[in-house]
């Protein structure tokens, strides 16, 4: 009967024998490898095998970071969202601003074309506000009688008349426009020099030439100047433009709409003029028909009594 050791028991060969084994086979794969490329098909392979188990082995990792990306984003998009939008209203009052800047820019630069084309002294102001009361077409500047304004100055800007200095406060003045009711401007029609008076048209913001009669050489298109014969607004500015006539048979007068040819109700700039020009003194003025009859019937009274 054949004794030996159990299965479990038996001894291979020696752990440094199989160290020196596997250790030279290692190298002779490296080396054929290196040498040949035998183990790339190999190495392909064993990758594609693997390649499921790697992604389900990373399918939850890739899952928690999209999930964390995600919402990374999504805050990041809301962030950025916030910072445009506030950019773009910064912007858009910088654009604005620039926009109010640059028509203050060219209003200024006609009032200095106008200034040399006008023959009399004239002294820029900024209008601040309009007055309070809606039925006066009334606004105010920032000169007033330290700065040598005067009652009854005539205000323009670079398109025409704009009304008349009405009162004066020591840093303010009040300007009542020329579309004013109680405003009166003497004017004059530039293609054949008929004389008119214009009169303010009210909240409509028109102006009216009153008692022109209905044959009047009046027609739409027609440019007014000041005629300045009321020895206050200066000669040739310009006032209005002849829009609407209305002739009725049955009238006296002819009914002439026109439009100021000033920014009356826009701009912040005008310009107060200073006419210096040396006029004649005006004449007093005649007595009135009953005054006369009154002196008449006076002196032939006395005559009656010392007779």
């Amino acid at each position: 009967m054949e004794h030996s050791p159990p299965p479990f028991f038996k001894r291979g060969p020696a752990p440094l024998v199989r160290l020196f084994f596997f250790a030279s086979l290692s190298l002779a794969l490296l080396v054929l490898d290196a040498r040949f490329q035998y183990g790339q098909g190999l190495r392909a392979m064993l990758a594609l095998v693997a390649y499921p188990l790697q992604v389900v082995a990373t399918a939850p990792i890739d899952l928690v970071q999209g999930i964390g990306g995600y919402f990374s984003n999504q805050s990041r998009l809301i962030e950025d969202n916030a910072e445009l939008r506030s950019k773009a209203l910064s912007y858009a009052q910088d654009a604005q601003r620039y926009q109010a800047a640059e028509a203050e820019a060219a209003q200024l630069r006609r009032l200095i074309g106008a200034t040399e084309r006008l023959g009399v002294r004239t002294q820029p102001s900024e209008v601040l506000y309009a007055g309070r009361d809606p039925y006066s077409q009334k606004v105010f500047i920032d000169r007033g009688a330290t700065h040598n304004v005067r009652p009854g100055s005539p205000v323009a800007d670079e398109a025409g008349v704009v009304g008349q200095v009405t009162r004066v406060h020591p840093l303010v003045s009040e300007v009542t426009l020329i579309t004013d009711q109680d405003h009166v401007v003497p004017v004059q029609v530039v293609r054949n020099g008929l004389r008119a008076i214009a009169f303010g048209g009210g909240p409509s913001g028109m102006l009216e030439l009153r008692f022109t009669a209905g044959n009047a050489e009046i027609q739409n298109g027609d440019r007014l100047v000041t005629s300045g014969i009321d020895g206050i607004y200066p000669a040739g500015l310009p006032v209005a433009t002849v829009v609407r006539i209305e002739r009725d048979a049955e009238h006296s007068f002819a009914r002439v709409i026109c439009r100021p040819a000033a920014g009356v109700d826009r701009g912040r700039f005008v310009l107060v003029l200073s006419d210096e020009t040396a006029r004649p003194p005006r004449p007093e003025e005649a007595q009135s028909s009953k005054e006369r009859r009154s002196d008449k019937a006076r002196r032939a009274r006395t005559k009656e009594r010392d007779g």
